[in-house]
């Protein structure tokens, strides 16, 4: 009697602590498996190889990175069939679940967070047809990337909150008033007038963040040739060359602007490439300028690349992560990147996903 009421507890403490939750997950969820930027599509092979939904779907996570000097594919992609989505791939990190029936009236999106593992984000892709699905995915490619995009970044904020640079930090407050989380291999640093750089001072896979201020004017210093004006200035008198002459510049044809919203807030965006006048040294950059209100000014943060040898694509996304940490004075730090009213959170019911 004692052994059996003995296994009732234990059984009860277990079930209690499988229940139990830290971070919306159960403490016995495993961790994630994957490298950043890589997805797993769960979808009938014959569909992913031979039909317009899959190869519509391949077409958007195949497409390459804006802004590098080379191409680099969106994500290193894997595809699994539905029968086999069993234990060990259902801990994978980034997982795309198309989903085509005709209970379905529209195509829409939809996420789940930490549904196996943790961390974890499963997109759901529904559909009534694969026509619609193919047109669907085609026509909100961009929602699909950014989704993941933002996703990795969030991981990479959530690392950075909990371990970044206070020293630099401490520069950048005492320069200009505000925070930003840099990572911590970035030690050596270099101060201006109203600027300041940080690098990992390597030979190869060089990371950078770059932070500078100037008055706020109008709406027309948020154009591409007000922003290519400042950011060649402000390079040439603080990031001078090994040697006379030599200075950081922008090449003026490969870079793209947009309007972004952060924090909900205006902000400029840039990204493409830099290059250093006089030397064979050059890589991609990516930039925020936002508008700090009290102080009248514009503050801009921005991570570029040297890495000749290498791949960029998520060193880049490193950096960029970097800037969405920029807190302006009287703002909160950010918890993570918004994904987006596309894509809506929803509980997934796991008795119909696989074994």
């Amino acid at each position: 009697m004692k052994r059996i009421f003995n296994c009732l507890a234990l059984l009860l403490m277990l079930v209690a602590l499988g229940s139990c939750k830290k971070d919306g997950k159960s403490l016995f969820t495993p961790n994630s498996s994957g490298t950043p930027y890589e997805v797993l599509v769960v979808m009938d092979e014959t569909m992913w190889n031979d039909t317009l939904g899959g190869k519509a779907l391949l077409d958007v996570l195949d497409r390459n990175v804006p802004g590098l000097p080379q191409a680099e594919r969106s994500f290193r992609i894997s595809q699994i069939d539905p029968s086999n989505f069993r234990r060990g791939f259902k801990v994978f990190r980034n997982i795309v679940m198309p989903n085509i029936d005709e209970i379905f009236t529209q195509p829409k999106f939809k996420f789940s967070r930490n549904v196996y593992s943790t961390p974890q984000m499963i997109l759901t892709i529904q559909a009534p047809d694969e026509k619609s699905f193919a047109e669907y995915v085609t026509k909100h490619g961009q929602v699909i990337i950014d989704f993941f995009t933002k996703t990795e970044m969030n991981r990479q904020i959530n690392l950075l909150k909990n371990k970044h640079n206070e020293f630099i930090g401490h520069k950048v407050d005492s320069i200009f008033g505000c925070e930003v989380w840099i990572p911590l291999d970035l030690q050596k640093f270099k101060k201006g007038k109203d600027f300041l750089w940080a690098s990992t001072d390597r030979s190869n896979a060089d990371l950078n963040f770059v932070m500078y201020s100037y008055p706020y004017t109008d709406k027309e210093t948020f154009t591409k040739e007000y922003f290519l004006h400042k950011r060649d200035s402000v390079m040439k008198i603080n990031l001078p060359g090994a040697r006379e002459g030599m200075y950081m510049s922008t090449d003026s044809m490969y870079v793209d602007v947009k309007d972004i919203n952060v924090r909900n807030e205006y902000a400029f965006e840039a990204r493409g490439l830099w290059q250093m006048e006089g030397d064979m040294m050059g890589g991609p950059f990516v930039s925020h300028a936002r508008v700090d209100r009290p102080n009248g000014r514009v503050v801009v943060v921005e991570g570029f690349v040297y890495s000749p040898k290498g791949l960029k694509r998520n060193l880049i996304r490193q950096m960029e992560a970097v800037l969405y940490t920029l807190t302006l004075p009287q703002e909160q730090q950010l918890e993570e990147i918004v994904i987006g009213p596309e894509v809506v959170e929803e509980e997934m019911d796991t008795t119909l996903v696989g074994q």
